[in-house]
């Protein structure tokens, strides 16, 4: 896979492969940069990103996500109640 051209829609996402890829912004110059993103698990990048950062098979592994885990991920970390001492 190659690194994505600004008018070119990813197959799949870097992060999750999930095929959903949603175009989120156009640059104003037509054709210098798009950012996509990945209504799956939320992964958000530019045209213009490295290949690590936009190549299904480059994407760190430690970075990876597997859409059938998302579920079960902690969403947002807790916030102790007002007044704790933790």
């Amino acid at each position: 896979m190659t690194a994505t051209t600004a008018d070119t829609v990813p197959a799949a996402c870097p992060r999750c492969r999930s095929g959903k890829i949603e175009v989120r912004s156009k640059s104003p110059v037509a054709g210098v940069w798009t950012v996509f993103g990945c209504p799956t698990c939320l992964y958000v990048w530019r045209s213009t990103e490295p290949e690590e950062n936009v190549n299904p098979d480059k994407y760190p592994v430690a970075f990876r996500l597997r859409p059938e885990d998302l579920p079960d991920l902690q969403v947002v970390p807790p916030i102790p109640a007002r007044g704790s001492s933790s």
